[in-house]
């Protein structure tokens, strides 16, 4: 395959989502409370299908399962990666994710969930929770349990541009008037220890908290330092600015003012955030979803755009 694989982009609808998805990447969104674009996705719960060329209608994880010299050769199971866009209008509830070990040997999956976020846009004076105060598991538990939420958790003000690490164990969460692109490990397992009390609309009751799982797995005391800090590779005609490289994934952004070529050692996650152009033979937009397969090594963006890049 000498080309690249756009993605149709599947959409969930949350109890916090909006109209953002919408408004920013013009997708046609199911509703007004459309909260995750799962961009470019394995999972069964929302395996993206391939949109033209030669695998067209296939999906993702059909192409893993049988091509997987198009992704380097890797040796994962599982297709490892997941990108979302997501759409907090209101607060996502406070939160935490397994890490592999947990994940396996308690839900039976593949993957725990550690994630990156890079902050499209952010309403003036919004914020982020990211960490907590507990010194101890013991601690952690009476905090929960009482509902000393507003002792426990750490709020961090953001701004569009801002990225932020969260591995496994960190307790979470985006808040109101936020557009994130997200690249996560492929999971979906999510333990919610707060929700703000709120009822679900469709059950008119509250939403199901996951405690002793979230006490289980939240990292005491909490070290990491979550804010990354990237650096700047400019030339002539781009810029490309390296947001995180770990075991997980890499994740950096081009600007693209004239053209580029992209390096490519296995394979490339992108999503279009800004701008249009063209990608070898094909062309691309704001909102596009695509792969890099790996036999394409040196593939030359052309135009005025801006691309999010994730890769492992």
């Amino acid at each position: 395959m000498s080309s690249i694989i756009k993605l149709k982009p599947v959409f969930k609808e949350r109890i916090w989502g909006g109209t953002r998805l919408r408004d920013y990447f013009g997708y046609d969104i199911p509703s007004e409370n459309t909260g995750e674009c799962w961009a470019i996705s394995a999972l069964s719960s929302g395996d993206c299908e391939i949109e033209d060329g030669e695998f067209k209608g296939k999906t993702l994880s059909w192409l893993y399962k049988n091509h997987r010299e198009l992704f380097g050769g890797i040796e994962n199971p599982e297709f490892p990666l997941l990108v979302k866009l997501i759409d907090a209008a209101d607060n996502l509830s406070i939160q935490v994710h397994p890490d592999d070990k947990y994940a396996r040997e308690v839900e039976k999956q593949q993957f725990g969930k550690t994630e990156a976020w890079y902050i499209i846009e952010a309403d003036e004076d919004t914020v982020l929770e990211i960490g907590h105060n507990a010194n101890s598991k013991e601690e952690l538990h009476d905090m929960i349990e009482n509902k000393k939420f507003q002792k426990l958790l750490n709020y961090k003000p953001i701004k569009a541009g801002d990225f932020f690490y969260i591995p496994s164990g960190t307790v979470h969460a985006i808040c109101k008037d936020t557009l994130i692109y997200e690249i996560q490990q492929s999971s979906d397992i999510t333990y919610r220890l707060y929700d703000y009390d709120r009822l679900d609309k469709k059950t008119d009751k509250p939403r199901e908290l996951h405690t002793s799982k979230s006490i289980d797995v939240i990292t005491v005391p909490q070290k990491i330092d979550t804010t990354a800090i990237p650096t700047v590779e400019a030339d002539e005609g781009h810029q490309k600015i390296v947001y995180i490289e770990n075991e997980y994934f890499s994740t950096y952004k081009y600007d693209v003012k004239d053209k580029v070529k992209l390096l490519n050692e296995s394979f490339l996650l992108c999503t279009v955030m800004e701008g249009s152009g063209s990608i070898g033979d094909k062309e691309i937009k704001k909102g596009d979803n695509f792969i890099v397969p790996a036999e394409c090594k040196d593939m030359l963006v052309v135009g005025n755009i801006s691309i999010m890049i994730s890769t492992m």
